[in-house]
């Protein structure tokens, strides 16, 4: 009968190494095939016109600019940067318009209260 010995692992010098770059290189080859898919899937927007790009809060020169980035860049990233930067204005803080339906002018004029009373004060 023969005895079974325990299988030891013995690590390689440089594996880990090896490893490390093997998975760098790999993450690479994805954002680099992401950015070509998301460049392809953005080109549609070249075919709009100027009133449907300015629903999505872009211009032409948004895309184009978008286009003149290196081929590794992702475009989408500064298409969604340009469309947000415009937005940005628009957005009101929280709760301003709920301030605004509770703040209302006094329904008696300052000066036109009768002795001894006070105009009605705003919320």
């Amino acid at each position: 009968m023969t005895a079974l010995s325990p299988i030891r692992f013995v690590p390689l010098p440089g594996l880990r190494a090896i490893v490390t770059t093997i998975g760098t290189v790999a993450m690479r080859a994805r954002h680099l095939a992401e950015a070509v898919k998301n460049r392809r899937e953005a080109a549609l927007l070249a075919g709009f016109n100027d009133r449907m790009l300015s629903d999505i809060g872009l211009t032409r020169g948004d895309v184009a600019d978008a286009y003149a980035e290196p081929l590794w860049r992702d475009p989408t990233l500064l298409l969604a940067r340009r469309a947000g930067e415009r937005r940005q204005p628009r957005r009101r803080p929280p709760g301003a318009r709920l301030h605004r339906l509770l703040v209302a002018p006094p329904l008696v004029p300052a000066g036109d209260c009768p002795e001894g009373h006070e105009a009605p004060r705003a919320l």
